[in-house]
């Protein structure tokens, strides 16, 4: 297993802890009916994106689907600015105008969240096209989903990647659960990191869990990639403990399964037991650390309840007709 130095340790920890306050109070705005239409929360898969992001390099790409608020904070966008998406405020990183699927933040190298289910393969493989047309080594991080590893136009990706060895990273965040429907119903196999299998493209499953071996299967992946290796699958074994939207009571499932995880895999929970037992920082210290982790998503809900709405004249702004 690779290990961390304690910098890296507690930045990890950091990363992954703003990413599920800020999801926590995401959910509690949309209970207060402060966010609108569809909200996927990522708690529980916190450690696949900040794994991910400690192996890419400053102007790798990350493209990705609906459940894509901690990929946002994880590519350092401002938790302010995806607070007020959420709400439909001017502020947004979309103006108001894009909403919890779709926001983007060029400076960063995200290239969005997508509302169709598997649209990010192909945009994704079109960033890995760009990058090896230009020459500039750089590499896209293409995510999507269990229920997206269905898709026909994820096939048709990979197929046109193989054939140009273009340098992307395919990251199946296989949370068990297709929406309402787990993946031994829904997927005839269910190792989806042999997927990729009759174009030639290797893959291998990763512990999404833990922090620590999502960056040492991404420090391969990406390596490999910008040597020329060509298109990677890493598919990451992870869970996610609310329903697949704020709508989804998850009664497909039982309240021990989600207990069971929480108490033996939790990813937040694991690396700040490793913090303290290996004397990095104490339990005080994490509790200074989650204070001022919640005091961030708190100003960003101040921030998106009290914004202002978008002046109707964006209404008709960036749109192609």
């Amino acid at each position: 297993m690779l290990e961390f130095t304690p910098e890296q340790e507690l930045d990890a920890y950091r990363e992954m802890l703003l990413i599920r306050r800020f999801e926590e109070k995401a959910g509690q705005l949309y209970g207060m009916g402060f966010i609108g239409g569809f909200c996927h929360l990522y708690i529980g898969q916190e450690a696949v994106v900040v794994g991910m992001q400690m192996a890419i390099s400053k102007g790798d790409q990350v493209i990705t689907t609906y459940r894509d608020h901690g990929h946002m904070l994880a590519s350092g966008m401002d938790p302010k600015g995806v607070m007020a998406e959420l709400t439909g405020r001017a502020g947004g990183y979309s103006k108001g105008k894009g909403g919890s699927m779709h926001m983007f933040s060029l400076e960063k190298n995200f290239y969005g969240g997508h509302g169709i289910v598997g649209a990010s393969v192909p945009l994704g493989s079109g960033l890995a096209f760009a990058n090896k047309y230009r020459g500039n080594d750089r590499v896209s991080l293409t995510y999507f989903g269990d229920g997206a590893a269905n898709q026909g136009q994820v096939y048709e990706s990979f197929n046109m990647a193989k054939l140009w060895d273009l340098p992307v990273i395919y990251v199946i965040e296989n949370n068990k659960y297709g929406m309402g429907t787990s993946i031994e119903r829904s997927s005839a196999t269910t190792d989806f990191s042999q997927r990729g299998a009759s174009f030639d493209i290797p893959g291998e499953q990763v512990d999404g869990m833990d922090v620590r071996a999502v960056k040492e299967a991404g420090d391969k992946a990406v390596k490999r990639a910008r040597e020329g290796g060509g298109p990677y699958i890493l598919e990451m074994l992870t869970y996610r403990y609310r329903g697949h939207s704020m709508s989804d009571p998850a009664k497909y499932r039982s309240r021990e399964e989600v207990q069971k995880v929480r108490k033996e895999s939790d990813p937040i929970e694991q690396l700040k037991k490793r913090i303290v037992a290996d004397g990095i920082a104490s339990e005080d210290d994490l509790k200074a650390l989650d204070k001022e982790v919640k005091a961030i998503a708190a100003a960003a809900a101040e921030f998106a309840q009290n914004d202002v709405h978008p002046d109707p004249s964006e209404l008709y702004t960036d749109i192609l007709r």
